[in-house]
């Protein structure tokens, strides 16, 4: 575990690593690019740069950002080791609500906007039948989120396959593409809405560190602390989707994120989440960014949906991470 005292180094060191990823996700591509020529204007590496690189490169840091703080917060609230950013049907809602605008004929000739919007209600609507279903008497415990989150994200599962057995060949490929998910550069527009949106949210989550701290010992030790867990659980929940809601309908599911960097932190910084949660943030955000070069770059110029990258680094990471865990276990 990382000392207090340390904890400056070991944020300076997380920046880094988050510059290092912007970087390499700003200049490394299929195709090459000439930061001279991008900096002086000249097409066509000014425009790659600026409307391209740059963009793409900051939805990445928000995705990884947000789905790691998402994992490291549900995570804390559930007392899960397996909980991440999906546990409780966000994204099951999120991935239904798209599926159903793809079926509709939305937006299939190029625009996204609505997919994104049917995406982000799906999200939104999942998000009030969890808390709905694991609200009793107006309490609300770990496990019954936890419980409702798994079978409405079931649910929405079942309906997905349903809708896709019924959709044409053109919108099969598009639901399939979808669910994969995968970065496409968005316009500087979508960009502020996502700071706007998401920013507030990630300052509470830190600010509120110390209460996840004690919540993830117990309920019953956090309500002998005076700690509200029925507020506490509703306001994690809701902070929690709207982190993953936001950056999944506008990339669609993207796997391995928030269930492997907040193990990997904790195995580097402890488990307090006062350095947890920020250090998770900032290598949750170079993780998604160095994945997403990787499809771009493996296979150039086929680009490999960055969902695929994500599980295909990730599974073998937290296998390791899982054997190394076991080894200090005592005997």
């Amino acid at each position: 575990m990382v000392r207090r005292q340390n904890w400056g180094v070991t944020l300076l060191v997380a920046c880094t690593v988050l510059l290092a990823s912007f970087a390499a996700s700003v200049l490394i591509g299929s195709r090459s690019l000439s930061l001279d020529r991008a900096l002086h204007g000249l097409p066509p590496d000014h425009e790659i740069l600026v409307s391209l690189r740059i963009p793409r490169a900051l939805l990445a840091l928000w995705t990884g950002g947000a789905l790691s703080l998402s994992g490291v917060l549900f995570q804390a609230m559930l007392r899960e080791s397996l909980a991440e950013p999906y546990t409780l049907g966000v994204a099951g809602g999120a991935s239904l609500g798209a599926v159903l605008s793809i079926c509709l004929g939305w937006n299939l000739s190029g625009g996204i906007s609505a997919v994104c919007l049917a995406a982000f209600a799906g999200a939104a609507v999942v998000l009030g039948v969890v808390v709905l279903i694991a609200s009793e008497g107006g309490r609300m415990s770990s496990l019954g989120l936890l419980l409702a989150g798994i079978t409405v994200n079931s649910i929405c599962a079942a309906v997905i396959l349903f809708l896709s057995n019924l959709a044409g060949f053109m919108q099969s490929f598009a639901i399939t593409r979808w669910m994969i998910g995968g970065l496409d550069a968005p316009s500087y527009a979508t960009l502020l809405g996502i700071t706007v949106a998401l920013l507030p949210v990630c300052l509470f989550v830190f600010y509120r560190s110390r209460e996840w701290n004690v919540l993830a010992l117990g309920e019953d030790w956090a309500t002998t602390r005076g700690v509200s867990t029925s507020r506490l659980l509703l306001l994690g929940c809701v902070c929690g989707s709207v982190l993953t809601g936001t950056v999944t309908a506008l990339t669609g599911p993207i796997g391995f994120v928030g269930l492997i960097v907040p193990h990997a932190m904790r195995l580097w910084v402890g488990a307090d989440h006062r350095i947890l949660i920020p250090t998770s943030f900032l290598i949750g955000a170079a993780f998604l960014g160095l994945s997403d070069v990787l499809s771009r770059t493996i296979l150039a110029p086929v680009e490999v949906p960055v969902g695929v990258i994500t599980a295909f680094v990730g599974g073998p990471c937290f296998i390791w991470m899982l054997r190394r865990s076991n080894r200090r276990l005592p005997s």
